[in-house]
């Protein structure tokens, strides 16, 4: 089997859908000899910015000497960026030869009457073994959707479990209530563990501390009064936090500046159990963090950016960042959604700060043409511009800006990481 593939063989599974539960993981990875009960982990859940705190959390393990697993979903650009060690995405060769091995006891699974895998429980088995074969110290591990029956909830007690901000995506799934939403993110709650929260809804704290007094667990939330925010531009943002002063990030947004100091919360937890991490560590690792297509500038003339904002709460806090960061020039928007998503939300908070959309239909059987996008939107702005391809999107949005616009490319991760391409070809 070469990359081209494992790929193949990976993607061909997706028509098995998603079933939520743990007895298909169970039994592969039990067929696999178990790797993952060899492995120490920080598991983190929530709906937005999961991904963030993941590499801040990483970031600052690395910095402090560890060799360290990532494990994140869904990918930006390349499908090797959702299994790295260190930040180095595993090589095509080793994808290759790990998914034939998955793949033989798959069929062995089938055999014995088994329900077949999903595609994210075979790719949660793959970076299993790919963690424990490398002899990873710790893996940082992202739910994939919810957390009680996500496949990466297969893990024992993991050192710290995290859950960042809950709020409604995949309701279908997960419920359509925030008290049913957080239930399920405080899945990943296990028996005497340590657990670090994002301070939020009273609804959603309830949850997740009746959860840890269940479990015996220790919980943890991060001082969002203690953080000051000191300067920021497009190139990163200075603040203080805690005992910490003047920390460095490179990440935009008020809401990232959250999600540091979840991260910090967490490290500091591990610092109990992991002596490598110091404040300076810390300092280090969080200042060197970096997270794709999360209000990313990927160029500065005319000022261009991208972010995976795909719910209505994401999709807020995309708009005040641009609201306070470019307060008196025009905005305009390449969106482009899944018909499964809340678009209609989405589009009513951006329309607010809207000069101008144009509208693109992402690469994937789940998207919305961007002729019935445009519908929506005509219902909030007369300008918007219908295109047939990403790439004329792009163009045409740099093209008719004018010189102190801003545009911003959002509304799904399945293409945002085509205009993150397009651009890398100037620098």
């Amino acid at each position: 089997m070469n990359y081209e593939e494992a790929l193949a063989y990976i993607h061909s599974t997706y028509k098995f859908g998603v079933k939520l539960g743990l007895e298909n993981i169970r039994k592969l990875l039990d067929l696999l000899g178990n790797p993952h009960k060899k492995l120490k982990y920080v598991h983190v859940a929530g709906t937005n910015g999961k991904g963030s705190t993941v590499a801040y959390i990483s970031s600052v393990l690395i910095e402090s000497g560890y060799k360290v697993g990532i494990y994140t979903s869904p990918y930006v650009e390349r499908f090797t960026e959702r299994i790295c060690i260190n930040d180095k995405e595993i090589s095509g060769e080793d994808l290759a030869r790990l998914t034939e091995i998955v793949k033989e006891k798959v069929s062995e699974m089938v055999r014995q009457g088994y329900n077949h895998p999903t595609e994210f429980e075979i790719i949660t088995a793959i970076a299993f073994l790919y963690y424990y074969e490398q002899n990873c110290d710790v893996v940082v591990l992202e739910v994939g959707l919810g957390g009680r029956y996500d496949s990466t909830n297969i893990i024992d007690t993991p050192l710290v479990s995290v859950i960042t901000s809950v709020s409604f995506d995949h309701m279908k799934i997960l419920g359509d209530n925030l008290t049913q939403i957080a239930r399920e993110k405080a899945g990943i709650i296990k028996e005497n563990g340590n657990v670090v929260l994002y301070p939020q809804s009273e609804e959603v704290e309830k949850v997740i501390e009746d959860a840890a007094a269940q479990t015996s667990s220790r919980l943890f939330k991060a001082d969002f009064a203690s953080i000051k925010l000191k300067s920021f531009g497009i190139d990163g943002q200075i603040f203080d936090y805690s005992t910490f002063t003047d920390l460095k990030i490179k990440l935009l947004g008020r809401h990232q500046l959250k999600n540091a100091a979840v991260a910090i919360a967490a490290c500091q937890v591990l610092k109990e159990k992991m002596q490598g991490i110091t404040d300076e560590t810390i300092r280090k690792g969080i200042a060197k963090a970096r997270w794709k297509g999360r209000m990313e500038l990927v160029c500065k003339e005319p000022i261009f950016f991208i972010d995976g904002a795909h719910n209505e709460d994401g999709v807020k806090v995309m708009v005040d960042t641009l609201e306070e960061y470019f307060p008196q020039n025009r905005k305009i928007f390449i969106m482009g959604v899944l018909k499964d998503k809340e678009y209609s939300k989405m589009v009513k908070t951006v329309a607010r700060i809207a000069y101008k959309f144009y509208t693109v239909t992402p690469v994937s059987e789940r998207a919305l043409p961007a002729k019935e996008l445009a519908d929506v939107i005509k219902m909030y702005c007369d300008n918007v511009i219908i295109c047939d391809k990403i790439v004329e999107g792009i163009e045409r949005a740099a093209e008719e800006a004018e010189e102190n616009d801003v545009i911003c490319a959002f509304g799904s991760l399945y293409y945002i990481g085509e205009v993150r391409q397009y651009f890398k070809k100037f620098s």
